[in-house]
């Protein structure tokens, strides 16, 4: 006979307590010191409850996600493989550990250091065992079924053809179409926000139909296209598309850039919604090889958004008073990177003068594919957006606080408009006459008040006088 075996008299540790299922040598421990919660093992530094969690001990489990503080459990704690509990409890395939972490709030889309979740896990061990319970409780409670692995995987994609695998197949197949339709459900919704959101921005902007148009055209095409993607179908991705606004000034070149950039922006074709405007001035340098560095900066500076550059038809002048012009320089430079997809340019200016920089750069309508013209406003646009002007102004403009009277209609204004000022007037300025016409307004309203006026509703009235007034000044 051999000698009796030594008994182990080590001291009991809580996550082998955990791991065992003996709840009341846990309990004990922790009413020693509560810190012992967090209590790795030694090798896979597993916390007690991945070891319950792992091992089904369901009392255990339950007994860790109640503790109160200052010993309560850390439920998102990962193991040496990046692992929660809920991941080591899906890979052993214990179902009633996985409810009880899910009830109290586990994290169906943490990772694993390989990228994988817990329903990934879930199939392993389903395969295995034949067994789908974890994967369906993990499915109910809505896991992520198109999550990637660091494989690139999601977890039907270790399904093997094998016979026996059909079920499970089903059960995440069914389930992958049922989380298309509600990704697209959501993303209708979304995007009626998104579209309600741009027709407001759109709803501001004083004629100019036609652009309005198709920047209603192309949201709906990119809004639609997140629909496809929500729906699991693989679509091209839009190129950001380059562009010339042509025009007088004062047309809303400028006012629709901006909304442009929210809109590409919205529908995630940029990452900001920056619009960065520049002039000759910004980009051309007065020597040699200043040109360059400076137009890349502004490049630089752009990424990400809109380039606007205003007036772009100085950049090739119409005549070369001697050989030092570096524009055509700055213009190579911008069209460099026009292919990058980093960002977007917009070039604006008169239309004819415009056609020197068409011409000046074989590329360039390679590049630029869409055009488009801005008309001059019309009497009625010019007293609408007067109106819009005054509706709500911005607490620093000077019209804040100010209103107009009611005779003041659309009709009236665009009358005293066409009236007052020469078809050569309205077609040099557009929208710019409406700043000055209402700040001269205003002004005019100061010089009739008399100081001791209380009335406060005739302190902020500008009247029809008042804006024939300002309109008047125009000329002066």
């Amino acid at each position: 006979m051999g000698l009796p075996r030594a008994q182990d008299h080590r001291p009991p540790t809580a996550h082998g307590c955990a791991q065992c299922g003996d709840l009341a040598g846990l309990q004990s421990l922790l009413r020693e010191d509560p810190s012992l919660v967090s209590e790795r093992s030694p090798v896979v530094l597993q916390t007690p409850l991945h070891a319950a969690a792992g091992n089904d001990r369901v009392d255990i489990v339950e007994y860790l996600l109640d503790l109160p503080e200052p010993g309560n459990v850390e439920l998102e704690a990962k193991n040496m493989y990046g692992e929660t509990a809920l991941h080591t409890a899906a890979k052993n395939g214990c179902n009633q550990a996985v409810k009880l972490l899910l009830a109290h709030g586990a994290s169906l889309q943490a990772k694993a250091n390989n990228g994988m979740t817990a329903l990934h896990l879930a199939v392993w061990h389903s395969l295995r065992a034949g067994d789908c319970s974890t994967v369906e409780t993990l499915l109910l409670r809505k896991a992520d079924c198109s999550a990637k692995d660091h494989d690139g995987k999601i977890p039907i994609d270790y399904l093997d053809p094998a016979p026996g695998n059909e079920k499970l197949r089903k059960l995440l197949s069914w389930h992958i179409q049922e989380q298309r339709k509600r990704n697209a459900i959501e993303a209708c919704s979304q995007t009626k926000a998104k579209l309600d959101e741009l027709e407001k921005e759109l709803s501001a902007i004083v004629g100019l139909h036609e652009v309005k148009a198709q920047l209603r055209r192309w949201a709906k095409g990119m809004l639609l296209d997140e629909r496809r993607r929500a729906l699991g179908l693989k679509v091209g991705a839009r190129r950001p598309p380059h562009m010339a606004f042509l025009g007088n000034p004062g047309t809303g070149k400028t006012l629709v850039a901006r909304v442009l950039g929210k809109l590409l922006h919205m529908v995630g074709i940029l990452p900001t919604d920056k619009v960065t405007e520049v002039q000759r001035t910004d980009l051309v340098g007065e020597f040699v090889g200043h040109t360059g560095p400076k137009t890349r900066r502004k490049l630089k500076e752009a990424e990400g958004g809109i380039l606007f550059v205003d007036e772009a038809y100085r950049l090739i002048p119409a005549q070369k008073s001697d050989d030092k012009d570096y524009g055509l320089e700055a213009l190579e430079e911008i069209m460099s990177v026009m292919d990058s997809g980093k960002l977007v340019v917009v070039f604006a200016g008169y239309g004819v003068p415009m056609k020197r920089v068409i011409s000046s750069n074989e590329g360039f309508c390679r590049r630029v594919t869409k055009f488009f013209h801005f008309d001059d406003f019309s009497s009625e646009e010019l007293a609408m957006i007067l109106r819009v002007k005054m509706s709500d102004p911005a607490e620093d403009d000077p019209l804040y606080g100010f209103k107009l009277h009611p005779s003041c209609t659309v009709e009236a204004v665009a009358q005293l408009i066409n009236r007052k000022t020469t078809e050569q007037q309205r077609k040099e300025m557009n929208g710019g006459l409406a700043d000055p016409v209402l700040v001269n307004a205003r002004e005019n309203l100061d010089l009739r008040l008399d100081f001791d006026c209380v009335d406060a509703d005739e302190l902020l009235t500008i009247t029809m006088e008042d804006l024939e007034a300002g309109i008047e000044l125009l000329s002066h």
